[in-house]
Parts: structure tokens; C-alpha cells; sequence
């Protein structure tokens, strides 16, 4: 009370400042740069403030009286900044008044938000800015769970619009042992109102929603929507006057096709560099799509998985709920399998993570729309040895779609036969089913797309690659000024 008495004395903006960098001192769940940007603009309003006293003190009789406690408060915050840039806050608690206006702290965060946007990201549309900050809101169901298991997976499910798939996939997930344990977070590319309305339905798990602000769905007539005098199909820009760069074989950009890799590569950024609720954690993350059914021994196999990871096969970067090629049910056998990245139930931590992410350049201007095929063609190569997965000998989820390229939302044509989903579960399918003692079959030569794959297209327009490398960067600041 007494810092927020001496604050009384100070301008308004000063006051801000000073009181927002306490605020955030306070609040344990806000950390880095958002913190350290708010400390250190509080030492430079103090500072200035400071100056303006000696340059008028003749006129302000008080100031010989307040300037030792101004200069014990400037003090004490120069000293947090210390701390926070040396890690060294953790075991410090300020007390403050909880009186102190939410809006000092929101106002410098929206700020800076907004300011680091401007340069790389189209103009948004008032839906998109409304789900960019509602990306910003807790879980829900905290009363329900209100807390974490240590050591659990986060896992992330990935939508378009696909109702019918993802109402399997949520029944599915419903009865996984060990679901109540961890944090859901789902990323929608678009809004659609039918696929939210089934996010919000879920309650048996903390559940966060995060939509894609820049998905190309939510930009009817711009970028990175179709915009007006866009190139269509094979135009000629010269011929049609038109805009736009086609890729290898003549192609001019589909917002549609675009999307999905552009969804994938913001999601993944988000997750692992964006999220307050990643911000603590070191562990594996399971990534799965609206078209995966999980079965009821998925999470547990996967923990399984990540913990023998390092020790059955320390050449592993990622483990997997089932097999690369997505027709097969496994081998059956009573040994693990070690195998290229799949993209059905795969996890990974923050070391892969940051590896991929070093690649940013290299996946952006990539002339292929499909995420997975680039990562095989260019990033995992690009490792220098071979990239493996580890996976039990049965899966532990299942492809099901028949339709592709986010097809299949509508009602009379759903991708589902007669509405029901068939994938041949059994009975040893229902429970975990790894034994961590089995030897490690490893399948050296890895089949599919490989190193020198030129990729199949569909993004070949120069701002498609500056948007992907805009989100490379949206959480990077420090590295994108020294860009």
C-alpha cells in the first residue's frame, strides 16, 4: 500500500506504468518479454518523471520530501527487471493491492499485441480480431477439473468443418481412460457455428478453443481470402492483368488449399510458443485431426510411448498412435516399432519442436499445400539423419475419412457411411496394450515421400510464404528485429 500511495504523486501515464509492472510482478501465470517490455517501459516513465522533478523542483516543495521513497521504488523495479531477464523470479513475491485496474495490464499487452502485427499481417476483419482475443480465455471446464496431472500430455485436436467427423471424434475421445487428466486444446481454421457449438458441449476434460485469426476463411474479399484481381486457376498475369505467383506447374493460388497448411503451421506455433497454458510445460504433445478416431487406450499407450522413447530408442524424435501408412491396423507383433512420423496421433516435445521451427524458411517456401508431405520432403531431411517414431505393434487410433481438402461438411453428403464409422476395434484394442519390455523392430528403410519429392503445388504464391513466415515469427520478437 504504501507503493501504491507513493504512485498517487506521479502523472497519470508515469502511474500507469509503475503500476502496471507491479501488477504484473504479482501475477505468477504472466511471464517473459509481455512482463519485461511492461517492468522496463515502468523504469523509463520513472526515470523521465524523475528529470521533470529536478528540472521544476524550485516549483515543487515536496519534491526534496518524496524523493527518497521515488528513488526506493525505481529501485526496486530496476531490480525486478534484473531478475526476470536472469530467470531469477521465482522464488520472489510482491505484494500488492488487488485493486489495481485490469485494464493497466490488458492496455500494454493489446498494445504490444497490435504494434508487432501491423508490419507483417494483413488488415484483419472484425471476426477475426474478435477470435484472436478470444484465443486469450482460460479453459472452460475448470470447475469440473480443476487441475492437472504432473507429468501429463496435452493433447491437440485440429478442425475445419467437418461436424459429423468431429462428433465421432469427441464421442471417441469421451471414453479414453486417463482423458480427465490433461488439457484438450482445439484449434478451428474458420469459425463455423455447428462445430463450436460441439467444442462446447465437451465435459469431460479442461477444454481450450483457439481459432486461426488469419485462416483464409474468415477473409471473404482480401488476403489471405480471395482478393480482387487475383489470378484464378492458370491465368496469365500478363493476359488477364491479374495478380499473384503460380506455382511449379502453372498454378494460381486456392484460399481453400492454402489453408490447410497455413492452419497446421499456426497452430504449431501457437501452441508451443503462443499459449499461456504451454508456457510451463516440457513435456510430449499429442496432435490429432477431426478425422482420427482415438481409441479408449490412446493416452495411456502414449504416455507409455514418451517415457520409453528415451531409453528403447534414444533415435526417435516423436512417437506415434498408429502406423505411417493409415490402412494398416499394425503387425500384431509382441515388440515395439520404429518407423517414419506418421501424421495420425503423433507426439513430440519442445526440443522437436524448436528444431522444426529452425526450419521455418525452408517449410514456408516449400511448393507444396500438404503440411506432412512437407515435413518429409524437406524438413526431416534436412535433420541429417533419419527421423523415426516410436509406436506399439497395434494402433491405438484410426483414420477414418474417405473425403480430403476439407470436404464432407455437408449433411447430405457426409463422408460417413449411413453416419456410422467402422474401424475393426477389438477388445485389445480397449486397454493399454505395450509391454515395456519389448525389443525395438526398427523398418530402416523408410517408405513414402522422400528427400527430392518436389511437392505437389498449390503454393507457390510469394504472400502465402510471407504469411507463413509472419506466424514463424509472431512469438519471436527479439529474432524478428534482428532480422
Amino acid at each position: 500500500m504504501r507503493i501504491k500511495a507513493a504512485t498517487k504523486t506521479l502523472d497519470f501515464h508515469t502511474r500507469d506504468r509503475i503500476l502496471c509492472s507491479l501488477e504484473y510482478s504479482k501475477r505468477k501465470k504472466d511471464r517473459g518479454l509481455s512482463r519485461g517490455f511492461c517492468l522496463f517501459e515502468a523504469v523509463n516513465a520513472g526515470f523521465l518523471h524523475l528529470m521533470f522533478l529536478r528540472k521544476s523542483r524550485g516549483k515543487d516543495a515536496g519534491f526534496r520530501r518524496m524523493l527518497p521513497l521515488i528513488l526506493f521504488v525505481l529501485f526496486g523495479i530496476s531490480v525486478l527487471v534484473y531478475l526476470i531477464r536472469t530467470n531469477g523470479l521465482s522464488h520472489l513475491v510482491i505484494q500488492t493491492s488487488d485493486e489495481i485496474d485490469e485494464r493497466f495490464v490488458l492496455r500494454y499487452n493489446d498494445a504490444f499485441l497490435s504494434s508487432r502485427k501491423k508490419a507483417d499481417f494483413p488488415e484483419q476483419t472484425k471476426l477475426s480480431f474478435s477470435l484472436e482475443k478470444r484465443n486469450r480465455l482460460p479453459p472452460r471446464n475448470l470447475d469440473l477439473f480443476p487441475s492437472l496431472k504432473k507429468d501429463h500430455i496435452k493433447i491437440v485436436l485440429y478442425v475445419h468443418n467437418r461436424p459429423q467427423y468431429l462428433k465421432v471424434v469427441v464421442e471417441s475421445l469421451s471414453q479414453v481412460e486417463g482423458i480427465g487428466e490433461t488439457l484438450l486444446i482445439v484449434s478451428h481454421d474458420g469459425y463455423f457455428e455447428e462445430m463450436n457449438a460441439i467444442v462446447e458441449g465437451i465435459r469431460f476434460c479442461q477444454v481450450k478453443q483457439i481459432f486461426a485469426p488469419y485462416s483464409p476463411h474468415l477473409f471473404p474479399s482480401s488476403f489471405p481470402g480471395v482478393s480482387t484481381g487475383d489470378c484464378q486457376e492458370k491465368d496469365d498475369p500478363k493476359v488477364k492483368n491479374c495478380k499473384g505467383n503460380a506455382d511449379q506447374y502453372g498454378n494460381h493460388r486456392s484460399p481453400k488449399i492454402v489453408s490447410l497448411k497455413h492452419h497446421w503451421w499456426w497452430m504449431m506455433n501457437t501452441v508451443w510458443d503462443g499459449l499461456e497454458e504451454m508456457q510451463e510445460h516440457s513435456g510430449h504433445v499429442l496432435f490429432i485431426e477431426e478425422d482420427h478416431l482415438i481409441f479408449p487406450n490412446a493416452y495411456r499407450n502414449i504416455q507409455l510411448l514418451t517415457s520409453l522413447k528415451s531409453k528403447k530408442c534414444p533415435y526417435c524424435y516423436a512417437a506415434n498412435l498408429a502406423p505411417s501408412d493409415v490402412t494398416s491396423k499394425g503387425e500384431g507383433w509382441e515388440s515395439l516399432v520404429a518407423e517414419k512420423i506418421g501424421n495420425v496421433g503423433y507426439a513430440y516435445n519442445r526440443t522437436v519442436w524448436k528444431k522444426i521451427h529452425a526450419r521455418a524458411r525452408e517449410f514456408c517456401f516449400f511448393d507444396d499445400y500438404n503440411w506432412d508431405i512437407t515435413m518429409w520432403a524437406t524438413i526431416y531431411p534436412s535433420w541429417g539423419t533419419p527421423v523415426y517414431t516410436l509406436r506399439g505393434p497395434r494402433r491405438s487410433a484410426a483414420h477414418f475419412g474417405k473425403c480430403g481438402l476439407h470436404q464432407g461438411q455437408d449433411k447430405n453428403s457426409a463422408c460417413i457411411d449411413n453416419g456410422v464409422v467402422s474401424v475393426g476395434m477389438e477388445e485389445i484394442d480397449k486397454a493399454p496394450n505395450i509391454n515395456p519390455d519389448w525389443n525395438v523392430h526398427v523398418f530402416e528403410r523408410q517408405s513414402g515421400y522422400q528427400a527430392g519429392f518436389k511437392g505437389w503445388g498449390g503454393w507457390g504464391d510469394a504472400r502465402d510464404h510471407q504469411l507463413c513466415l509472419a506466424f514463424a515469427s509472431m512469438y519471436h520478437v527479439a529474432d524478428k528485429l534482428a532480422n
